[in-house]
C-alpha cells in the first residue's frame, strides 16, 4: 500500500502551489530582481517544509523592492524612506506602502535579534510577499500621471535620466541565456514578417538593412531542421 504520509506530503505541496499561484514575477525586471523574486515565491512554497522559510521570503523579497525603489526613483536611501518617497509620488498607494514598512520593520528586528525566523505565519508571510511583488509591477508600469510626479520629486527632468539610463544598458552585461545564434535566426524570422508590412520607404529601407545584416552574420550557422 503507498505510504499515507507521502500521499500527505504530495496534497500539502500542491496546496502550496495554488497558494503561490499570484506570486507572478514581472517578465520585464532585471534578470537581477527577477532571480530575487523567484527565490522568494519559491520560500514561501517550500516553507511547507520548513516553517521559517516563510520569513526568510518576506526578508528576501525586500531586497527586490530596494533594487526597484532606487532605481525608480533614482536616489540610493534606506529602504524605509524609499517607500515613503514612493508613495509620496503616487507610485504606490498609501495601503501598499504601509504593508511593504511592515514587511521592513521585520527585516529590522531580525537583524536587531528581536525576533527570529519563525515569527511570522504562512498567511501573514504571503500577504508581505505579494505586497512586494504588486508594488514591483506597479513601480515598473506606472501611470503616467505618477511617473511626472515621481520624476518631480528629486529634481530630476527625463531629458536627465536617459544618458544615465543609456549608460547603465551599455555597460550592462548581455543575459548569458539570451545568446546563442538560435536567436538571431529567431529575429530574422521576425523581421521577414515585419518588413513587408511598413508602409514607410525609409523605414522598410531601415529594417531590411538589419535584417541583412543578420542574415550575413548568421550565414555560417543554418539552423538544424525540426
Amino acid at each position: 500500500m503507498p505510504d499515507p504520509r507521502a500521499r500527505d506530503v504530495v496534497l500539502g505541496y500542491a496546496g502550496m502551489n495554488a497558494l503561490v499561484a499570484d506570486l507572478i514575477v514581472p517578465c520585464d525586471a532585471s534578470m537581477y530582481v527577477m532571480s530575487v523574486m523567484e527565490t522568494s515565491r519559491e520560500l514561501i512554497r517550500h516553507s511547507y517544509y520548513r516553517y521559517e522559510f516563510a520569513t526568510v521570503a518576506v526578508t528576501h523579497s525586500l531586497v527586490a523592492l530596494e533594487h526597484v525603489l532606487a532605481w525608480r526613483l533614482t536616489v540610493h536611501e534606506p529602504v524605509q524612506d524609499l517607500i515613503g518617497r514612493a508613495a509620496d509620488a503616487g507610485l504606490i498607494p498609501a495601503g501598499l506602502a504601509a504593508e511593504l514598512d511592515r514587511g521592513r520593520a521585520l527585516r529590522d528586528k531580525l537583524t536587531q535579534d528581536t525576533v527570529t525566523s519563525a515569527a511570522l505565519g504562512l498567511v501573514s508571510a504571503i500577504t508581505m510577499v505579494q505586497a512586494v511583488f504588486d508594488a514591483v509591477s506597479l513601480l515598473l508600469h506606472p501611470p503616467a500621471a505618477a511617473s511626472v510626479t515621481a520624476v518631480e520629486t528629486n529634481g530630476t527632468q527625463p531629458e536627465d535620466r536617459l544618458p544615465r539610463l543609456w549608460e547603465e544598458h551599455r555597460r550592462a552585461p548581455y543575459p548569458d541565456s539570451f545568446r546563442g545564434i538560435a536567436i538571431l535566426w529567431a529575429c530574422i524570422a521576425n523581421l521577414d514578417k515585419a518588413v513587408p508590412l511598413i508602409s514607410s520607404e525609409y523605414y522598410a529601407c531601415y529594417f531590411a538593412r538589419l535584417r541583412t545584416m543578420a542574415r550575413l552574420a548568421a550565414a555560417r550557422h543554418i539552423p538544424t531542421a525540426t
